[in-house]
């Protein structure tokens, strides 16, 4: 009997020594990238689908394996802002509108937090009202993962912040950019060494007040504060294309304020890199650290387009944001074959009012000549017949339950004028430009690699955390 124990434990000393020399029992990497396609409703998604391959064609995300639906209301209000539905996500904890990774009793209408916003003062919150809780990108520094943000807003805007700041009012922008900056006053201690790789607009927010275009109300120089960080900085693409992978920490702000929609960023091509080139290089960078990565990926502008009731705009940036999809799923098929240690998981904070009128006739994809579903609405009976409404005017397949463009007369529209990229779909509701709200309908979440079958049927939002969490061990 003795002599079967020690046989055992020899061969146990054995195996565990094979292990060791064959590095397969070192911590496999844990690889975690989070796409957020800012207002991305269901029929945004239906109508950029159309709008680049047709009404059988699928985008990058339609081809994600592992599929569920999503509740986004935030603890305050039916439809959310984005501050709380990607707070949810980040942290788990259901919040009101307006608030950045916060306690659920933060208010950010606290009359002290109001005062400090419209007086330019710009702090942050009192220690009354909540209490900051922890991010995803926070517990993925605790475990000693490269981390990264991307966006084509400015990185301090509402879904960027909520990665890595804690804030009673989204406005506090100041205050955000002072989070992210290393060993600065205001810096968050959670980030450690700070966040890895930082690519986005909003530099008015980084620059001393006595600079042309500055947002801040103080004398700090945040860019210059990375650069002591260690940081390598880049203002537009030739700088961005500039930085070698193999550095460890970078920065690029490109904007003053928020960066281009892609349909306008084609003509700033030296100046903006593409939200895929910022995916791939966040990737490459990133995958420098054998621990893994954690990042996040923003498509922000898909938001702004539709509340300018700017169709065209909507769906060219969301197209922009499914090639930053497949960008990083190509990329980390080849770190990670097969992705066994990565999870990529896309979905959006909110809806919108974006609706797709009947019954039109298939239109296929859009291209110079065709304007596709962003054109005039025609029968599917002879596909050539304008489809009119009770005044007998003709009307386009997109149109939005409220937005700008609410006509008391209708006129006659013609397929030239609501292709252009800056038309303004009808709406049903008249409210202020640029005002059409959020929707409430659920969103689409699609996921693939490591734990994605754990995505399925109706989440909440904040359910999302808890699975990501658990599949990782984080």
């Amino acid at each position: 009997m003795k002599l079967k124990f020690l046989a055992r434990g020899v061969l146990s000393l054995l195996a565990a020594s094979v292990l060791s020399a064959s590095g397969t029992d070192t911590p496999a990497p844990k690889n975690i990238v989070f796409f957020l396609g800012d207002g991305m409703g269901l029929t945004t998604m239906t109508a950029a689908r159309i709008y680049k391959a047709g009404e059988d064609g699928e985008l990058t995300m339609d081809t994600l394996p592992e599929t569920a639906f999503i509740k986004t209301y935030s603890l305050d209000a039916q439809v959310t802002d984005s501050a709380p539905s990607m707070a949810a996500y980040m942290t788990g904890v259901k919040m009101n509108n307006e608030v950045v990774s916060m306690s659920p009793e933060t208010s950010a209408f606290n009359p002290v937090t109001l005062a400090s916003y419209t007086s330019g003062a710009d702090t942050t919150c009192p220690t009354t009202n909540g209490q900051s809780v922890t991010t995803m990108l926070e517990l993925a520094k605790s475990a000693n993962l490269a981390t990264g943000v991307v966006t084509t807003t400015r990185i301090t805007h509402a879904t960027p912040a909520t990665t890595y700041a804690h804030i009673c009012h989204r406005d506090g922008e100041n205050a955000i950019a002072a989070q992210l900056v290393p060993g600065g006053a205001g810096y968050n201690a959670a980030l450690g060494s700070g966040v890895d790789v930082i690519l986005g607009g909003g530099i008015s927010y980084f620059l001393p007040k006595t600079t042309a275009g500055s947002k801040r109300t103080d004398a700090r120089d945040l860019v210059t504060e990375f650069k002591t960080a260690g940081y390598k900085f880049a203002s537009n693409k030739v700088e961005f294309d500039a930085i070698p992978t193999t550095e460890k920490k970078m920065v690029g702000l490109f904007t003053p304020s928020h960066m281009s929609y892609d349909l306008d960023r084609t003509a700033n091509a030296a100046n903006e890199p593409s939200l895929a080139e910022m995916t791939g290089k966040a990737i490459d960078m990133l995958k420098q650290n054998s621990k893994g990565m954690f990042l996040m990926v923003e498509g922000g502008r898909i938001d702004h387009a539709l509340h300018e009731t700017t169709a065209r705009k909507a769906l060219q940036d969301t197209v922009a944001f499914d090639d930053a999809i497949k960008t990083a799923i190509d990329k980390l098929q080849v770190i990670d074959p097969g992705l066994k240690n990565t999870l990529i998981v896309v979905t959006a904070d909110h809806d919108h009012t974006l609706v797709l009128n009947g019954y039109s006739t298939l239109t296929g994809k859009t291209t110079a000549t065709n304007p596709g579903v962003l054109g005039l609405l025609r029968s599917y009976v002879d596909g050539i017949t304008q489809a009119l409404d009770a005044s007998g005017m003709p009307f386009t397949i997109l149109g939005f339950g409220n937005g700008e463009n609410r006509m008391s007369t209708r006129t006659a529209l013609t397929d030239a004028t609501v292709f252009d990229p800056s038309y303004h779909q009808e709406a049903t509701i008249p409210v202020a430009a640029g005002s059409e709200t959020h929707g409430g309908g659920d969103v689409f979440l699609g996921a693939i690699g490591k734990g994605a079958e754990k995505f399925t049927g109706v989440l909440v939002n904040t359910e999302v955390f808890g699975l990501i969490r658990s599949i990782f061990g984080l």
